[in-house]
């Protein structure tokens, strides 16, 4: 089996490195154009990294339109095409392989379409999620389910822990996946509409805390953010990022929501609606990530006067 293999970030790479390990031809990968940065002025993506390590062809499009390129993947005779956290795919290249082209997505879909499965679930609270292996087509996360794989999610586990998990268990169901595909045995279900919620892109504005919210809701909305893009208020005109905290119990000082307290000098507390939380990990804007007790040793003063 031919598979062309298109994907970009490292939750990618899995997938791309459990198909070679088990002998599939892989004749190109597709990804993201590099983009300017690093010391060497552009960055290359994560599958484009690996695939030069194996010497795979890289196809790096701007258009995913382009005759150009199309005339390319054509010529590669594919009989699978895999997507692994990429773009939204035109017909023109998604129903060009005579198997369909194949998705991983981070959810048990059809709960949780779209950008953002991970850290909506995470917010939402959810005590499980899973990933998802299904067949493209035209509207996005809709097209007919391949297989399925529950994850538990943990109280205190960040969308970085989770993602890290997801990584491998995803690919794992990849491998399942293409093995039924080969075999003629995948029974390809539609997903049933009437389960259907959504998991929209992230931006800045969506993740700043509201602290008026129960403890609960507050602690999810942080860890479904970290470690990135982050949880942030505003603190003494600078933005703080909160990257971690921990449900507080027993007896606490005045509990006023987004009002920061610190207990015996060591730890940070913050109000929510229902309580506290105990601040673990942060982030001062334009500084780097530390925990509470080196963050209070270099800003002894920072919460003294209770900001908000």
């Amino acid at each position: 089996m031919r598979i062309v293999f298109l994907g970009t970030p490292d939750f990618a790479v899995a997938s791309l490195r459990i198909l070679l390990e088990n002998g599939y031809d892989i004749p190109a990968v597709v990804t993201a154009p590099d983009k300017p940065g690093g010391r060497k002025g552009m960055l290359q993506s994560a599958v484009k990294l690996f695939a030069l390590e194996h010497n795979i062809p890289v196809l790096q499009p701007v258009k995913l339109k382009d005759p150009g390129f199309l005339d390319t993947l054509r010529s590669l005779k594919a009989d699978l095409q895999i997507v692994v956290a990429f773009r939204m795919l035109p017909e023109a290249v998604w129903n060009m392989p005579p198997l369909g082209t194949m998705n991983l997505h981070g959810s048990l879909l059809p709960r949780y379409r779209g950008a953002a499965p991970i850290n909506w679930a995470i917010i939402n609270g959810e005590k499980e999620t899973g990933v998802t292996t299904f067949l493209l087509r035209h509207e996005i996360d809709t097209g007919d389910v391949l297989a399925r794989e529950k994850i538990a999610i943990g109280e205190n586990e960040t969308a970085g822990e989770l993602h890290d998990r997801m990584m491998d268990v995803g690919a794992r169901l990849v491998l399942q996946s293409v093995k039924a595909l080969a075999a003629g045995t995948a029974k390809p279900a539609p997903q049933l509409e009437t389960e259907v919620t959504y998991a929209p892109k992230i931006h800045t504005d969506t993740c700043r805390i509201d602290f008026s919210r129960s403890n609960e809701a507050v602690h999810n909305f942080i860890r479904g953010l970290s470690p990135h893009p982050g949880a942030w208020t505003e603190i003494q005109g600078k933005v703080l990022k909160i990257c971690r905290t921990e449900k507080v119990t027993g007896d606490v000082p005045e509990k006023k929501p987004g009002v920061f307290l610190v207990e015996n000098a060591r730890h940070i507390l913050v109000g929510t609606g229902s309580g506290y939380l105990r601040v673990l990990e942060l982030q001062l804007e334009g500084k780097k990530r530390m925990n509470d007790r080196d963050f209070l040793n270099g800003h002894p003063a920072f919460f003294d006067a209770g900001y908000r």
